[in-house]
């Protein structure tokens, strides 16, 4: 997302604000040009003509942060779900969805644990041009993996597809070149 110009209001919150000081009840917290400019109780805040969020007597604290996301995950039920059941358009879609969900859910930020055909970097782009609603993205693209390793689980008529999902790799040469494909 683009950082906003101009200021926001949230009010009529509880503020847990992460420090490990008490909550404090009938808060408000002031965005201004993308920056807190002021966070805590409503009747201390400066008078201002922002645009004003009414938070319903709801929680306002800090974005969350998932450390190991997988935003093309969904309805996994076993091994084969995972990256190659569906075509990567498809996935891309509710990938998009998975985003605006995690946002919704308050997480802000997240760092990506690997995603098939590079789909994690394009997620961000879109994020980042107000095309999905989304968290920031840290991401990976796709993932290196050992012979043998995690990632290396399908028989070898399994293996149509992982292309776009995991290299396979066999000593250094093989990481050398992963990761200058992906770099």
């Amino acid at each position: 997302m683009k950082t906003a110009a101009g200021s926001t209001l949230i009010t009529n919150g509880t503020l847990v604000d992460g420090t490990g000081q008490p909550a404090i009840q009938d808060a408000a917290v002031q965005v201004t040009d993308g920056r807190i400019t002021y966070a805590g109780p409503a009747a201390d805040c400066p008078q201002t003509d922002a645009r004003t969020l009414d938070a319903a007597g709801g929680t306002i604290m800090p974005g969350l942060v998932e450390a190991h996301y997988h935003a093309t995950y969904f309805n996994v039920a076993e091994l084969t779900d995972l990256d190659i059941k569906y075509p990567v358009e498809y996935v891309s879609l509710i990938a998009s969805v998975n985003c605006q969900l995690a946002l919704e859910c308050g997480y802000t930020s997240a760092r990506s644990g690997g995603c098939l055909f590079n789909c994690d970097y394009w997620l961000r782009e879109a994020i980042e041009n107000d095309l999905i609603l989304g968290p920031r993205l840290s991401t990976s693209g796709r993932e290196i993996c050992s012979a043998g390793g995690l990632m290396d689980w399908n028989p070898g008529f399994r293996k149509i597809g992982m292309e776009g999902l995991v290299f396979i790799i066999n000593g250094v040469e093989d990481a050398r070149a992963a990761v200058r494909e992906l770099v």
